[in-house]
């Protein structure tokens, strides 16, 4: 079998350019969130995630201190104004072909033509193209689609047409050949790029020569699909996104294979193909042939492998791996996300592990491996499942940005949006790092994976709220948590409903915040004062009667009983004296001396400490009557005896 690989095949300049930058980026230690999957490879979104790179789907989710990097597919206008207004550091990776075709519809909207533009709606490109135009837009995916919208082109003044730089160059020239026809006004450019152009064409001339064709790129890469499209036309063709896809059998039979890749296909991923595809050539070898090849079976990144540990130190361990000649290192990073795992704890000398493949090193026969990656593809069947199922799942919170956090799920990394985190708004996300939680997939594409913890503890607390209110009852107590604090109250989850304790309510003393007594995230007793179910509205106390200073003056401070006290506020008409927390007594100017006191402020001032004696007590009224006067004649009575 003979093997012809497409002289364009692989990065194109616009992608090249947007990698290139954004690995840079990273290795100078900058923070880097990319606006959508930077391409449409998996495997290299994948390693720029693991290398650091945030992949966001909008600006809302790119933490702050993060540096955006716009993608060679472009953006809309307003996405650099949304940029401006969050002062964020950005990065324009958008491809010179694609900026070329914003001015171009920017230019239309200015002077109100109608923009037609080929390609698929919902493609990245064709979205940022569309918002960069101010006027009546249109896309049309193909011929047909033009032709139905022939009627409204003919009313319009002024006509632009572009097409996405990926489009299948043989159906854009048809829809040119039609519109040069029917609208002589329209101003048509050709906005193809040079390497679509170049790698249709060499698949249309390569797929003519040979019994098949292996396209390699993301099974969802515009102009990859164009290049299957083209093949497909002369011979068999099929689509594949790694080597891990290519079924041998298929090849069976075929003298000459053609091989080319998309625009967003890195060289590694089209040298793994070509590898694999190599082993078939083999079958004419002799028995001492395929023995020496298979003495080092070739590896690359990706690639699972087994391995058996050699050494083990505190860092790392070092591995023989199977087939192969060469060494493989497994970091500690690389063996488990716990941060307080010990290598030693982990794996000893002998095990048999199974890895995948991260970095090869041929002139050294040195290799880096991974175990949490090959767990990870072995959990992303389960996750995917769980996505489509609803199924909850659980992990463990490993860390938190500004964003939200992140949950280990059988090895993958799960992000959950701040908003998805807690129940409640005000609630500190952050708290739940180190937390093993329950939580259901709500999206699953590609590396974006995003999930939700509040949806499960939703349904917790639907349980946990009907419990509630089918036995609350006036005075029954419970243990609750504070959740939050206002300026009148608390508010205490006391079983999925939160209830509010008044700040009278938290102590016997006058306080002015509730902070003073309680603090969020405290665990406390409270009791039901009063409910009403029909508005879910539930009202608490905290203060016990036992620790009611009126019923404890009641029982340990008789009337008649002389006591020192400090004096806490001056008034016209006496002063007032503490004689317990939350408990003030006045001692009237006429009660305070012998002698006549025209001036309290003369005899007395906030601070001192005077001797008293409780002379009368209304409990309902909550009134208080001191004298000093009194500790003074029984004083001189003393005397006088």
């Amino acid at each position: 079998m003979n093997v012809i690989l497409a002289k364009t095949a692989g990065f194109c300049f616009g992608v090249n350019r947007a990698v290139t930058l954004t690995y840079d980026l990273l290795q100078q230690g900058h923070k880097v969130a990319t606006l959508g999957p930077l391409i449409h490879n998996n495997q290299v979104v994948g390693d720029l995630e693991a290398k650091g790179a945030l992949t966001c789907a909008d600006l809302d989710d790119v933490p702050d201190g993060y540096e955006v990097v716009i993608r060679s597919h472009g953006v809309p206008s307003d996405v650099y104004e949304k940029i401006s207004t969050r002062r964020l550091v950005y990065h324009d990776a958008t491809c010179p072909f694609v900026a070329k075709i914003h001015r171009i519809a920017e230019l239309a909207g200015k002077k109100g033509a109608l923009l037609l533009v080929a390609g698929d709606a919902e493609h990245p490109e064709v979205k940022g193209i569309v918002g960069h135009t101010s006027g009546k837009v249109h896309v049309f995916a193909d011929l047909p689609e033009l032709q139905k919208l022939l009627p409204e082109i003919l009313q319009q003044e002024s006509i632009t047409v572009v097409a996405q730089t990926t489009f299948r160059v043989e159906s854009w020239e048809k829809c040119k050949a039609f519109l040069k026809k029917e609208c002589t006004k329209a101003e048509i450019f050709d906005t193809i790029c040079n390497a679509t152009w170049a790698r249709q064409q060499e698949a249309e001339d390569l797929s003519q020569k040979c019994d098949h064709m292996v396209v390699i790129g993301g099974h969802h890469s515009s102009n990859t699909q164009k290049l299957l499209q083209v093949a497909a036309r002369h011979t068999k063709a099929i689509n594949v996104e790694t080597a891990d896809e290519l079924d041998k059998d298929w090849l069976n039979g075929a003298r000459i294979v053609g091989v080319t890749a998309g625009a967003s296909t890195p060289s590694s991923i089209i040298e793994e193909v070509l590898n694999s595809m190599s082993e078939e050539i083999r079958d004419d070898m002799s028995f001492e042939e395929m023995l020496a090849a298979s003495e080092a079976k070739p590896l690359y990144a990706g690639k699972i492998v087994k391995a058996k540990v050699i050494s083990v130190s505190p860092t790392e361990c070092v591995v023989g791996i199977d087939g192969s000649k060469h060494t493989g290192i497994v970091k500690l990073s690389e063996m488990s996300h716990d941060p307080n795992a010990k290598m030693e704890d982990l794996v000893k000398v002998d095990d048999d592990l199974d890895l995948v493949v991260i970095k090869t090193n041929d002139q050294e026969g040195v290799d880096t491996l991974s175990r949490v990656r090959f767990e990870a593809q072995k959990g992303m069947k389960d996750v995917s499942e769980a996505a489509e199922n609803g199924t909850v799942m659980e992990g463990d919170v490993m860390e938190a940005n500004k964003g939200g956090v992140v949950v280990n799920v059988k090895g993958v990394r799960v992000f959950v949006p701040r908003s998805q985190a807690t129940l409640r708004r005000d609630e500190d996300y952050t708290k739940l790092v180190g937390q093993h939680v329950q939580l259901v997939i709500t999206e699953c594409a590609g590396r974006k994976i995003v999930g939700s913890i509040n949806k499960v503890s939703a349904e917790a607390n639907k349980a946990k709220r009907e419990e509630f209110w089918a036995n609350v009852e006036v005075g029954k107590k419970y243990k609750g948590v504070v959740k939050s604090l206002t300026s009148y109250g608390a508010f205490v989850d006391v079983g999925g409903v939160d209830g509010l304790c008044h700040i009278s309510e938290l102590s016997w003393s006058n306080i002015k915040h509730p902070s003073e007594v309680v603090k969020v995230g405290d665990e406390i007793e409270v009791y039901v004062k009063s409910y009403d179910p029909e508005n879910q509205k539930v009202s608490l106390g905290y203060k016990k009667e036992e620790d009611n200073p009126w019923v404890k003056l009641e029982n340990e401070v008789p009337v008649g009983t002389e006591f020192e006290a400090p004096v806490v506020s001056i008034t016209k008409f006496g002063a007032f004296v503490r004689i317990m927390p939350g408990i003030d007594g006045l001692v009237h100017i006429s009660e305070i001396s012998n002698e006549r006191v025209n001036k309290v402020s003369d005899v007395l001032k906030v601070g001192d400490t005077v001797r008293v004696k409780l002379t009368a007590v209304d409990f309902d009224r909550k009134r208080i009557s001191l004298s000093m006067k009194a500790c003074l004649d029984e004083e001189n009575g003393e005397d006088a005896e």
